[in-house]
């Protein structure tokens, strides 16, 4: 008996480790948040508080007062101002090697950048991209503005 009780709860533990692996691990943290600021995610939109996760995937919207501090695992800071759109359309980071990949799309509105670990480690696996351009990051800081582009 004890050992289908060990063996059943061995199962759950698996099964909720496998459930939580689903649902992704948090690519960073909102850190900062003034005004209209909210999440897209899985069709669904939250608010952008400050504590709430953010996930490869994400769209992280800005309104006409809003602005926006996320801190990413590696450290890479990234700041939005008032009507922005961003995507976190990849992010993956190993913290005993730093090595990982980091693509933020900028759809409109403005974004300050710090690089963090990924970029001193991997510089050549992070970009930025707005609908005209891709911008490759070699370790360092700079804002990227983006016209009123295609939000989807």
């Amino acid at each position: 008996m004890k050992t289908t009780t060990i063996w059943g709860a061995v199962a759950l533990a698996v099964l909720a480790i496998n459930a939580a692996a689903a649902e992704g691990e948090a690519a960073g943290t909102i850190k900062t948040s003034k005004g209209e600021v909210s999440i897209e995610r899985a069709g669904a939109r939250i608010p952008g508080t400050v504590g709430t996760a953010v996930q490869v995937a994400d769209k992280v919207r800005t309104g006409t007062d809003g602005a926006v501090g996320l801190t990413l695992r590696d450290n890479t800071l990234l700041s939005a101002g008032p009507n922005s759109l961003l995507t976190l359309d990849k992010f993956s980071f190993d913290s005993t090697t730093n090595a990982g990949t980091l693509s933020v799309g900028v759809r409109k509105g403005t974004l300050a950048v710090a690089t963090g670990k990924i970029a001193r480690q991997t510089p050549e696996s992070i970009d930025f991209r707005t609908a005209t351009s891709v911008i490759g990051v070699r370790g360092t800081e700079f804002v990227i503005e983006a016209g009123s582009g295609n939000e989807d």
